[in-house]
C-alpha cells in the first residue's frame, strides 16, 4: 500500500485516516501477502467486508463495538428481550458473539477457525481480537469457505467480479449492495497504488571479465611469441 492508495480510500473514510485506520489496512494487506492469491478483486472485497464489519474502524472488534465482553453481552441480552436482535437463540451469554474484522460468531465457527488455525479459540475466544489472528480469520476464512461454505473464489475470480453475491461468503444478502460499491472503492485505490509504483529498473550488465594480471614471466612468454609471429611474417 502507498500514498496513492490511501489517497483513494480517504474519501471512504471521510477525508482522512487515523493511524488506527492505516494500520489495520496495513495488517490486512500483510496477511494478504502471505494467506492471499494475488487477485485484486478478492482483496478488494476483504477490505470492504472489514470495513463494514468494523463499522469503518478497520480494528478488530466485539459485535456492537462494546470495550469489553461483559458490556457486549449486556447490549446483547438487551436488544434480544426488546425485540432489536431477532434470533431464535441466545449465542452470546457463553462468550461466542461477534468479534475480529470479521464479527466471528458462535461456538461452532469459533472450534472450526480455531482447528484450522492451530488454536484454542473455545477456550478462548478474544485470541480473535488479535489484529494478526484476526486478518487470518478474516482472509483464510473468506478463501476456504469458513463461515457459510461459500468462498470467495466462486464469485471472484480474475475479470470475474460478482461484488454483490460476494456477501454471501459471510452473511447473505445482508448489506450486499452497500458493501459491493465499497469493494469498487478498494479497488480503485488498489489499482491506483499498482500504477504509481515505479517501473523496475534495467539490470545493469555485467562488466567484461578483467584478465588476470602477469606475472614476469607471462609477459615474457608473451613478448617472445610476438617476436615469433614477426618473424614469421
Amino acid at each position: 500500500m502507498n500514498a496513492a492508495f490511501f489517497n483513494a480510500v480517504r474519501p471512504l473514510f471521510g477525508g482522512s485516516l487515523s493511524q488506527a485506520q492505516v494500520d489495520g489496512l496495513k495488517q490486512i494487506a500483510r496477511t494478504w501477502a502471505d494467506y492471499g492469491d494475488g487477485d485484486d478483486g478478492k482483496l478488494a472485497y476483504i477490505l470492504a467486508t472489514a470495513f463494514h464489519e468494523t463499522a469503518q474502524t478497520m480494528q478488530p472488534v466485539r459485535e456492537t463495538l462494546a470495550k469489553t465482553d461483559a458490556k457486549a453481552k449486556e447490549i446483547l441480552t438487551k436488544a434480544w428481550r426488546t425485540g432489536k436482535l431477532k434470533v431464535s437463540k441466545d449465542y452470546w451469554s457463553s462468550g461466542y458473539f461477534g468479534r475480529g474484522y470479521v464479527q466471528l460468531t458462535h461456538e461452532a465457527n469459533y472450534r472450526r477457525a480455531g482447528e484450522k488455525l492451530g488454536l484454542d479459540l473455545v477456550a478462548n475466544p478474544s485470541l480473535a481480537l488479535d489484529p494478526d489472528i484476526a486478518a487470518r480469520i478474516l482472509i483464510r476464512g473468506m478463501l476456504e469457505g469458513w463461515f457459510t461454505g461459500k468462498k470467495l473464489g466462486d464469485f471472484i475470480e480474475g475479470d470475474e467480479r460478482n461484488f454483490l453475491g460476494a456477501r454471501r461468503v459471510v452473511n447473505g444478502t445482508d448489506k450486499a449492495s452497500l458493501i459491493a460499491d465499497h469493494a469498487r472503492t478498494f479497488l480503485r485505490a488498489l489499482e491506483a497504488a499498482r500504477a504509481a509504483e515505479p517501473a523496475p529498473t534495467p539490470a545493469t550488465p555485467a562488466p567484461p571479465p578483467t584478465p588476470p594480471a602477469r606475472g614476469w614471466l607471462g609477459s615474457l612468454l608473451a613478448f617472445l611469441l610476438s617476436l615469433l609471429k614477426g618473424f614469421r611474417k
